[in-house]
């Protein structure tokens, strides 16, 4: 017969097992993903190659069949090497950091770009990344030099950054999206002291907040100003499926955009609009049961419509960064929620099998379906925050944003 202790010995071992067991299943799912996303990027980087001297050699999405370029100023253009920094932070492979440099200084005149807001997106995922990285010190100036550029759009006496220039349809176009380029003047303040940045992007949120924004924190996607009053013209939309709906990738703009205003200005009132967006988008009756959303909250759901991985990729990252600066409780909703979410991503219908999607990490992304471009497709900045967020679940002791 055996002993009680022993039983008590055997059973112990066994649940200590069982937990060991789980932790190497979990860290396996992870290490395959991460191997998934290293082996389409090599596909994709080999695929590229021929291009590089071509004026359109950034990989942005599938067109007809075949890789959609993109140049040096389209506002995808820092995706690529972002993402190929955080395949080097994920698998410390060295030669994603090479490859990651190359296509960082290859954006280096996009640092004088006035021609719109998205420089912000251009040069944080690309330049900002290789900072965070210590690449080089020499990239500091770059960023100061591409906030300068931002700044000529700021509209003082409207309080805002012009997104883009007066056409037929609009006079002073902003959209939800922009608050994205405000980390862009954050990050040129700390390294200049200069507080010029600092203080145009503050003001951009604050008016943004009072103005974007309906009574359930869902946001319109454009706001049209008079520049010189500073009243709203008009709320339209560009990309979304009407001018009064939600579409999914701006309302993730804006949980993203708040919570990297809160981190640099620890100001509770963006905390508190971050929190009522992640609400609104959580809580959503369309939202579908794997957290992947529909191309716009208010379409059809229907097996028909079009999902958006990116939406859901940008929403994952900012729930991470969000879950530090909450409550315990609140912490671990959305970090639950931000699994739950990567799960989904990491698993068919949404990732690609290797060999496939010319490279691509992520299937199932929608840029503008209103006007037919990128449905349906992957997207180069779906991957980014795809594997942004795959980088801050693997780092949420130390929180490295």
């Amino acid at each position: 017969m055996i002993h009680k202790r022993t039983l008590l010995m055997l059973l112990v071992f066994a649940i200590i097992l069982i937990s060991c067991n789980r932790n190497n299943k979990s860290e396996e799912v992870e290490v395959n993903v991460i191997d998934v996303a290293s082996k389409q990027y090599g596909i994709l980087f080999d695929s590229i190659q021929s291009r590089k001297n071509n004026k359109f050699y950034i990989p942005r999405s599938i067109k007809n069949g075949n890789i959609k370029y993109a140049q040096a100023y389209d506002w995808t253009s820092g995706f690529y090497a972002g993402s190929l920094w955080y395949l080097y932070k994920l698998s410390g492979d060295i030669k994603w950091k090479n490859r990651a440099l190359d296509y960082t200084t290859r954006l280096d005149s996009v640092k004088y770009y006035t021609g719109n807001h998205d420089i912000g997106f251009m040069m944080e995922t690309s330049f900002g990344n290789a900072i965070k990285d210590k690449a080089s010190a020499k990239y500091d100036s770059v960023i100061v030099e591409s906030a300068k550029s931002l700044v000529t759009r700021f509209r003082p006496k409207a309080g805002i950054i012009q997104s883009w220039n007066a056409n037929e349809k609009w006079d002073c176009p902003v959209i939800i999206d922009n608050m994205m380029n405000l980390e862009l003047l954050f990050h040129a303040t700390k390294i200049s002291g200069d507080s010029t940045y600092y203080n145009v992007a503050i003001k951009h949120a604050d008016v943004t907040l009072e103005n974007h924004f309906r009574e359930d924190y869902s946001s319109y996607h454009v706001i049209d100003y008079n520049t010189e009053t500073g009243e709203v013209i008009g709320k339209s939309t560009h990309q979304g499926l009407s001018d009064d709906s939600d579409w999914s990738r701006g309302q993730t703009w804006g949980l993203y955009g708040y919570t990297t205003t809160y981190r640099e200005t620890k100001n509770i009132i963006y905390l508190e609009q971050a929190i009522k967006i992640a609400n609104f988008i959580k809580t959503h009756p369309k939202l579908p049961e794997d957290q992947v959303p529909l191309w716009d909250f208010d379409a059809e759901m229907s097996p028909e419509t079009p999902r958006d991985a990116s939406s859901a990729a940008i929403t994952a990252s900012a729930l991470l960064e969000l879950s530090g600066y909450v409550n315990t409780d609140l912490s671990k909703t959305y970090i639950d929620w931000a699994k739950q979410i990567l799960n989904s991503l990491k698993s068919a219908p949404y990732l690609a099998e290797v060999g496939t999607n010319k490279g691509f990490i992520l299937k199932h992304s929608v840029g503008t379906l209103p006007n037919n471009v990128e449905v349906d497709v992957p997207l180069n900045y779906a991957d980014y925050y795809f594997l942004e967020a795959l980088y801050r679940l693997q780092n949420l002791e130390t929180r490295k944003y």
